[in-house]
C-alpha cells in the first residue's frame, strides 16, 4: 500500500512538473520581448559603475535611453570621450563635442572661518545637522560633516578643516557629491578649460550679516560686476556667468580678483603647466581642489 502511494505521488509531482514545464516554455515564448542588441553592447561598452552622473539610475538604463530615447551618446561622465565614441560607434553617429562638468563646493570657509559654531551632538550626518538650527551661525555653508565624500566612489572628494574639497585629479564629474549636499551648495560646472574661476560662497543675506557669520563670505559689495562683466550680483552674491567666460577676460577677471575684499573670488579645477605659468604673477588668493555652481536658466550658467 505504501509503495503505491509513493509511486502515484511521484507520478502526480512527474505529470505536474512536465504541465508546468510546457505551461513555462509557452509563457516565455508568448511574453518574449525582444531585447535591441544595441543596449546590450552599450551595456558592455560602458564602465558600470551606475553612479547615475548620466542622470539615469543606472547604465542598464542609460543605455535604453540611448536606444529607445535618443538620449545623447556623451553623457557618461566615468567612461570620458572613448566610452562616447565607443557608444556613438554603436548608433552609428557622430559624437557632439561636450564640456566636462565638475562639482564646484559654493563654500570656503574653514572650521576657523565659521562663527556662531555650537556643538553638534546629533547624528554625524550633514542631512542631520541641517535639520538643528544653530550648528553655525550661516545657514548656507558647508557643513563639514561628510556626506559628499561617504558618497564618492571615486575618493575625490574630503572634508578638509570642516570644508568640503574637491581633489580633480581623481573627480570623474559623476555628480554623487552634489545630489547629497542638503544644501546644494555643490553645484556640476561646465569647465571650459582645466581651471576655472569660481565664488565660494553661497550666503545670500547682507553683507553686516555675512561676517556676523563668516570671516570670508561674500558680502554682495559689487566690486567683482563693475569690474568684469562677468559678473553679476543678485541676492546679495556674485555669481559669473560661464555661458560667456573665456580667455578674453583674462584682465578684467584679474582686476575683479583684486577688488574682491573677502578674496572669494578663487580658481579651481585641475592646473596645467601652461596654465600655471600663464596666471604665475596673478594675484590669487588660493588655489583650492574644489568646484562651484549655483543656480542655471534654460540658456546660461551661473556660478
Amino acid at each position: 500500500m505504501t509503495l503505491v502511494t509513493i509511486s502515484l505521488s511521484a507520478g502526480a509531482l512527474l505529470g505536474m512538473a512536465v504541465i508546468f514545464s510546457y505551461v513555462l516554455g509557452w509563457a516565455n515564448k508568448a511574453f518574449h520581448v525582444e531585447v535591441d542588441p544595441r543596449i546590450t553592447a552599450i551595456l558592455e561598452a560602458l564602465p558600470g559603475a551606475n553612479c547615475g552622473g548620466c542622470g539615469f539610475v543606472g547604465c542598464g538604463d542609460y543605455a535604453e535611453a540611448v536606444v529607445v530615447q535618443n538620449a545623447a551618446v556623451n553623457r557618461c561622465t566615468v567612461g570620458g570621450a572613448s566610452c562616447a565614441q565607443s557608444v556613438a560607434a554603436i548608433m552609428g553617429v557622430e559624437v557632439t563635442e561636450t564640456l566636462p562638468f565638475r562639482p564646484v563646493v559654493h563654500c570656503g570657509a574653514h572650521a576657523t572661518d565659521k562663527l556662531g559654531r555650537h556643538e553638534y551632538r546629533g547624528e554625524a550626518t550633514c542631512a542631520g545637522a541641517n535639520m538643528v538650527n544653530g550648528v553655525q551661525g550661516c545657514i548656507y555653508g558647508c557643513l563639514g560633516l561628510g556626506d559628499c565624500q561617504r558618497a564618492c566612489k571615486y575618493d575625490a572628494i574630503h572634508v578638509v578643516d570642516g570644508l568640503s574639497t574637491v581633489d580633480y585629479d581623481k573627480c570623474v564629474g559623476c555628480g554623487a557629491c552634489a545630489a547629497v549636499c542638503p544644501r546644494n551648495i555643490i553645484t556640476m560646472t561646465p569647465f571650459k578649460y582645466e581651471r576655472m574661476m569660481a565664488i565660494l560662497c553661497s550666503n545670500k543675506d547682507f553683507g553686516k550679516a555675512v561676517k556676523d557669520v563668516c570671516k570670508v563670505g561674500c558680502i554682495g559689495c559689487k566690486a567683482c560686476a563693475k569690474a568684469c562683466s562677468l559678473f553679476q550680483v543678485s541676492d546679495n552674491l556674485s555669481s559669473i556667468n560661464y555661458e560667456l567666460y573665456c580667455r578674453d577676460y583674462t584682465a578684467d577677471l584679474k582686476t575683479a580678483i583684486e577688488k574682491c575684499p573677502q578674496k572669494r573670488i578663487v580658481l579651481v579645477g585641475k592646473p596645467s603647466a601652461k596654465h600655471l605659468e600663464a596666471t604665475r604673477d596673478m594675484a590669487v588668493p588660493e588655489l583650492l581642489e574644489a568646484e562651484f555652481k549655483t543656480t542655471v536658466d534654460d540658456t546660461e550658467w551661473w556660478g
